[in-house]
Formats: C-alpha cells, structure tokens, sequence
C-alpha cells in the first residue's frame, strides 16, 4: 500500500460534545477529517445565522487541519416524532428536500469533499413504484443543486432501505441519466453486511464513482455499526482495495451509537485502522469476506491489548 488511508471519524460519534470540542478531539487524535453530520448542536441547518456559523465551522476546520465531508443522516432534525422523516418518500418530502439543499450549500462553503445522504425507508402506504418515482425525482432536484455549486454527491446504499446496496444505486443512477456529481458513499460494513461480493470486491466494483467512505466492523445479515475487531471483516484487503482502485478521499469510522465514550472509541479505531494499514503487503493474499465466509475474526498483529480486547464483544450503555 502506498500510504495509510486519509481516516477520518464522524460526529454522530460524537453527540454528547459541542461540535468544537469534538472537532478538536478529532484532530488532536490524529485524524486528518471529519465527516460531519448536519444536526441540532453540531450546525443546526435551519438555526438562525447560518453563514456565520458555516464560516466560523470552516475556520475551526482550516485551524485544525481537518477536511471534510457533509453527512445527512441526523435522526430527528426533521421531525421529532419520527426518526429521519420525513424522506423523499414522503407524500410531503419538502423538508427533505430544503434539508438537502442546504446541505449542499453548506457543504459547498465548507469547502467538503461531499456531501453524503440516502433513499429512506418507504412508508407502508407507499406503493413501490410510487416510492421509486419520487426518489427519482427528489435525487434529480438534488443533483441539480450540486452541479450548480460544484459539490460531488455520495448516495449512501442503507440497509433495509429502498435502495440498500450497490444494484440499487446503479439502477438508481441510471434513472438520474448518469450525472456526473451523483457518486457513491460506500460503507464498508454495509457490504459485508448484504452485499453478495466479498468487501474488497465491493471497493473495486464502485471505484469509478467512489466519492466517500465509511468504515466500521459489521457482521453478516446484521445492520449493527460495531466495533473494529468485533465484527467479521478482515481490513487489511480492503484498505489495499481502496489504496489500489485509486480512492484518496476521506475514509471515516461510523460509530453513531459509542457516543458514551466517544475520545477512548475513536482513539481504538485510529489504532487498529493505522495498524491494519502497516500490515498491508505482509498479510499474504486477500481473504475471502463472502456471505458464506465462517473465518474467524482476524486483528491485526500490530494493535494494543485495549484494540483486541473489542474484538471480544461491544461495549454499550
């Protein structure tokens, strides 16, 4: 491997600090990025004076040294009733919809990398083909946004969602006519999760469009975000796949449920990713992450007692 992935960690990691407290615990770990989730304490999209937080976030960013890339998938920003509603599935997807573009114009200011966001659920009452229609069309308005301020879009594949894996994004692509900003946000324990690929594959079948990553443990057929070393991924293949399909954007740990011990779960997962990275090159060849793959769970050679002691099971609270 060239040189150990450009690791970043996303603040829905982080949502019992301040949005610049948990920026400086960031950097002062040694992460180069943030992913950063528009929400109600970390840059609240529809709180007053937005462009002068955007500047003073975009200083803080430029201080730190951090780059950046825009997530959207906040819970209950929309609607504190109902987890990510509404979606563009929605009868009504205005707030989505507004959401979204501000997002883009947020991310545009920021000077971010991407800006990342998802289909949603399709409502019960929704026909499918009507839940299609207006992902479609809503994607379409977004993607317009995009082009006009220059941002790449990263549409993030979700587990149980109506459109959840790598198939669904390219036929969802195609339906959009192929634009050039609407890229992929892949994360890699969604694909050892669903995907019929082994997770290194995964990386090489999008690397075209890759325009953001998110990295964490998963098991087979569980959408649970976990730990490094707790789940069933090997990571040293798939760093070398990101490395050798030519990816040099942000590559951010995904853990929006360690909140409780954000500083300690972030400095575990900078270890074992730096470590997985070392060992890249002196592994031997790639490992087969298949859905039939009953190996078990390898840690790399170079991590710390407190890195293997995850791989033993999640802590939680």
């Amino acid at each position: 491997m060239s040189a150990t992935p450009r690791l970043g960690y996303g603040t829905n990691g982080f949502a019992n600090h301040r949005l610049d407290e948990a920026l400086a615990v960031i950097a002062d770990l040694g992460y180069v990025g943030v992913a950063l989730t528009l929400d109600h304490d970390h840059l609240d999209p529809f709180a007053p004076a937005l462009p002068r937080r955007v500047a003073a976030v975009r200083r803080r960013l430029e201080t730190l040294g951090l780059a950046v890339v825009v997530e959207t998938g906040a819970r209950y920003l929309l609607d504190p009733w109902h987890k990510h509603a509404p979606t563009l599935l929605h009868d009504d997807p205005t707030r989505r919809i507004e959401f979204l573009r501000r997002a883009v114009r947020i991310g545009a200011d920021l000077g971010a990398e991407a800006v990342s966001f998802w289909a949603g659920v399709r409502p019960e009452p929704v026909a499918p083909r009507t839940a299609w229609d207006r992902l479609v069309a809503g994607c379409a308005t977004v993607v317009d946004a995009a082009e006009r301020v220059g941002v790449p879009l990263g549409f993030e594949p979700e587990p149980g969602m109506l459109v959840e894996d790598i198939a669904g994004w390219r036929r969802l692509r195609a339906a959009l006519g192929d634009p050039g900003p609407f890229g992929i946000t892949l994360d890699i324990g969604h694909c050892r999760c669903l995907e019929p690929w082994p997770v290194p594959q995964c990386v090489h079948e999008v690397a075209e469009h890759l325009v953001n990553v998110q990295i964490d443990d998963m098991r087979r057929g569980v959408h649970e975000h976990l730990e490094f070393g707790a789940g069933e991924i090997d990571f040293p293949p798939v760093l070398r796949a990101l490395d050798d399909a030519g990816y040099r954007g942000l590559v951010a740990v995904e853990l929006p449920r360690h909140s409780h011990a954000a500083p300690d779960v972030a400095a575990r997962s900078l270890e074992f990713l730096r470590a997985a990275a070392e060992s890249v090159g002196t592994d031997g060849p790639d490992h087969t992450d298949g859905p039939n793959d009953t190996r078990p769970l390898r840690v790399p050679a170079q991590a710390t007692g407190a890195v293997r002691a995850a791989a033993t099971g999640r802590r939680r609270e």
